[in-house]
């Protein structure tokens, strides 16, 4: 059972990434149901936090049926974060998670997430008072370092689990790298042959099918896996990985009443949450990847990313179900392709 402190997430559990525009509720409501073990908000700047800003204190909305639930923050300054840190906990996640991995250029230029990977002393400095400042359990999510000359990570996870986190995620490229190139789990395998380490180890980076999971699980020796974008669009990578570690064999892709239905469930949530303009406008990423493989779905996806009314949507929708079905039952199932490559 790998547990982060009291937290008990299964033998090997399947996490969903922090994502900004993408991890919120109505996305997480879909990944819980497929079988994701832990899920993670959007990372909430804590200058927004302590402001009151509306973006940033909405992202704090927690709902029942998606716990466990960790609020990821990212900050540079110690004051901040350690105010942020008291106004998360009262909105009573399982846990907190810190961002030390985002390589985004606004937010590295402030020594923010992945931008304190070129001050460690400072890494841990800050980690540590974040942890003192709140009852929640920390985690940290990070990369292997700033570039290819400073990939100290097995270094730096003992340092942080010596201030007391209960747990880390790592992601297999460095800042520098973007995410470009392939993720490098070799390192992350060392932390966790590293005897002085108990916390739990979970690696990121890359995992877009069963095959790779199995593979990454055993070769690397991790406690869990993170899923970030391989999840967009297509939630049911949870229980696919899942149905695979039990069984070995992999699951026909999900139908198209299926995925259907999970956009139509992802917009409405999302118009619930966000309101009308914002809900219908942060759906538009998403309808590429729900319908990606399908044949001659451009003219549909074309009015998707077009449409404002909610109404036009929603029947846009059901001509794709009423297409498509009717295609997969005259063409034994052969109408659409029969897996679906992941971003």
């Amino acid at each position: 059972m790998v547990k982060i402190a009291n937290i008990e997430l299964g033998e090997f559990p399947l996490l969903l990434a922090p994502m900004e525009d993408v991890s919120d509720p109505p996305f997480r409501a879909l990944c819980k149901e497929q079988g994701c073990d832990m899920m993670y908000t959007e990372f909430i700047s804590v200058e927004g936090l302590i402001r009151d800003a509306h973006k940033s204190v909405q992202k704090l909305d927690i709902y029942p049926e998606e716990r466990p639930v960790g609020i990821q923050i990212f900050g540079a300054k110690h004051e901040s974060m350690m105010r942020a840190a008291e106004i998360v906990e009262e909105a009573q996640p399982e846990l907190l998670d810190i961002n030390y991995g985002c390589p985004v250029k606004k937010v590295v230029c402030r020594m923010a997430g992945a931008g304190i990977l070129q001050d460690i002393d400072r890494m841990v400095a800050l980690t540590d008072a974040v942890v003192k400042s709140t009852n929640l359990p920390v985690t940290v999510k990070t990369r292997l370092g700033w570039d290819e000359n400073t990939k100290y990570i097995v270094e730096v996870a003992e340092r942080l689990q010596d201030v007391g986190i209960k747990a880390i995620s790592i992601h297999g490229r460095t800042r520098k790298q973007m995410y470009k190139g392939e993720a490098d789990w070799t390192l992350i395998g060392k932390i966790k042959e590293n005897p002085r380490m108990h916390i739990p180890v979970f690696g990121n980076g890359d995992i877009n099918s069963p095959q790779k999971a199995k593979l990454y699980r055993e070769r690397y020796g991790v406690d869990g896996i993170m899923i970030g974008r391989a999840s967009i669009g297509n939630p049911w990578i949870f229980r696919e990985i899942k149905h695979y570690f039990k069984t070995g064999e992999i699951l026909p892709p999900p139908t198209v009443h299926e995925r259907v239905n999970a956009a139509r469930q992802h917009l409405k949530h999302s118009i619930e949450w966000k309101g009308l303009k914002l809900g219908v406008l942060e759906m538009r990423r998403h309808y590429t990847n729900y319908f990606r493989g399908f044949k001659h779905i451009k003219p549909y996806r074309m009015k998707l990313v077009t449409e404002f009314e909610p109404e036009v949507l929603f029947g846009v929708l059901d001509q794709i179900e009423e297409r498509y079905a009717n295609e997969d039952r005259s063409a034994g199932g052969t109408a659409r392709v029969e897996t679906l490559p992941v971003m």
